[in-house]
């Protein structure tokens, strides 16, 4: 995949090579020009509105984008979560016999912020929002540059249009906060774009952006089901728990989808079976990404099978059909254990 920054009429700059007018530049024109667009605040989206930030051009960390969700009014968005599931009967019988440790009162206040921060939208207008959509475009593509906030280039990360806000149902911004979280980390930032690699094969591609929205989604119902409880009471923590799930979970979907020679059309399936194992077992989801994030700090073998997922690119498609947890009928089928 070919990643440019384009200003209409203007310039096209790609992978270091500048073409203006279809001419060639001389490389002292090509650094030039590099600098030039270094010093410019922003790129303007097509739509007119500006894709800047408070501070143009400068990354985000995880931490400093969940203070600011911390820190705002988010009383409107609280109104709407459901901590828990509520269940009846027998089941409530059951899940209260059987079911994991209920969570610790100290950390419900926590746990609601999670939530509540998946009831969230994304809002071009909030230069947070905007800065958190360009770090997470510049980890994944290595470009130095701004982007517009819409545009095809986000269907190149594995959104389905051009404005990632349309994808982001059932997660809400926490999606883009898990995103965040993946590649702001010097070892996850490798898997992720390990994964991201593996997204872009030129058989077994997905969409990766769009993927990473249904694992937050299966993250959102193993916290209001309590699965997470019992490791969030070990931790005393919430966020960093929720945070590890997701990794793991969106690690061990990446090794079956490259070890079991997985394509689109498997999609909702593996997804199904994905949040079966993961709501059952996520102890054992974390532990294989710790072992993973070890190999990563001693540079051994990835953990997504033995050779690297280097083949051809996959062109962009927007006739994959892609079906996610959300769009598949309950089912009583059971997820394949970790091997």
């Amino acid at each position: 995949m070919e990643l440019k920054t384009r200003v209409p009429g203007v310039l096209t700059i790609s992978r270091g090579r500048a073409v203006c007018q279809g001419a060639e530049v001389v490389s002292t024109e090509v650094l030039r020009t590099q600098e030039e667009w270094e010093a410019v605040d922003n790129i303007q989206p097509e739509t007119g509105s500006q894709a800047s930030s408070d501070q143009p051009g400068q990354l985000i960390s995880f931490s400093e984008a969940l203070q600011h969700f911390q820190t705002v009014d988010l009383s409107s968005f609280k109104k709407r979560i459901q901590p828990t599931i509520r269940r009846t009967g027998l089941a409530a019988l059951r899940h209260c016999l059987f079911g994991p440790p209920k969570l610790h009162q100290g950390l419900r206040e926590e746990r609601d912020l999670v939530l509540t921060i998946a009831q969230c939208g994304l809002d071009s207008r909030d230069p947070v929002h905007g800065r958190v959509l360009q770090t997470i475009y510049k980890k994944l593509t290595g470009s130095k540059f701004d982007c517009a906030l819409h545009g095809d280039h986000w269907e190149d990360l594995g959104f389905q249009g051009a404005n990632p806000a349309t994808d982001l149902r059932g997660a809400g911004f926490l999606a883009l906060l898990h995103l965040l979280y993946l590649v702001m980390d010097s070892n996850t930032l490798l898997m992720a774009q390990e994964i991201f690699r593996l997204s872009r094969h030129h058989i077994q591609q997905f969409p990766f952006c769009l993927m990473s929205v249904n694992i937050t989604r299966i993250a959102i119902q193993a916290l209001r089901e309590e699965c997470l409880s019992r490791e969030c009471n070990r931790q005393q923590r919430v966020i960093p728990v929720v945070n590890s799930f997701y990794a793991a979970t969106f690690l061990h979907l990446a090794h079956v989808w490259r070890t079991q020679q997985k394509t689109i059309s498997d999609s909702g399936f593996v997804l199904k079976d994905l949040e079966v194992l993961a709501k059952k077992s996520p102890r054992r989801l974390l532990k294989t990404l710790e072992t993973y994030l070890a190999g990563v700090s001693k540079r051994q073998a990835s953990l997504l099978g033995a050779q690297k997922c280097c083949g051809p690119q996959a062109p962009h498609s927007k006739d994959l059909t892609f079906t996610g947890v959300c769009d598949l009928l309950p089912d009583s089928s059971e997820g394949t254990w970790l091997s």
